[in-house]
């Protein structure tokens, strides 16, 4: 049975394997900095926020959202989905799709009008899924780097 909930102190080095295994899929390297300071973030929980999902006890995935104004929902925040990854042996035994789930309970009990999130077009295992619990409206996403 999958299990969500908040992330605890204990959970710090099986999060960041998840993260960092997150990362590397992305074909990313990240400074330890950007690990130290998301979690502290986390550990706050009022900014950024984490939740994990556990199988018989263990943390095997980890989303990261956020709640932000909008101006085409000016009634109500919004949602992003920032982060989600699941351990490569528990794939496809619904714990990326009780993720979704568990940020999307988050942000209607705190009245937001919708969630969202980006993925890459060749991610196209996590995509079968997305289609399956949320609207593709086509949108391509364009970056600028600062740093």
């Amino acid at each position: 049975m999958i299990s969500i909930g908040r992330l605890h102190p204990s959970d710090r080095p099986a999060w960041e394997a998840l993260f960092r295994a997150y990362i590397d899929f992305y074909q990313r390297t990240e400074p330890d900095e950007m690990y130290r300071r998301a979690w502290e973030e986390f550990e706050k929980d009022t900014r950024m926020h984490a939740l994990g999902a556990r199988l018989g006890g263990r943390l095997v995935g980890i989303t990261h959202f956020l709640f932000h104004p909008s101006t085409s929902a000016p009634d109500a925040d919004v949602c992003y989905l920032q982060d989600l990854f699941t351990a490569a042996d528990v794939r496809g035994r619904g714990v990326a799709r009780a993720l979704i789930a568990a940020v999307a309970e988050e942000a209607r009990g705190r009245g937001c009008g919708r969630v969202y999130w980006h993925t890459q077009e060749s991610n196209a295992t996590a995509r079968r899924l997305y289609d399956q619990v949320a609207e593709n409206r086509g949108f391509i996403s364009y970056l600028i780097p600062l740093r």
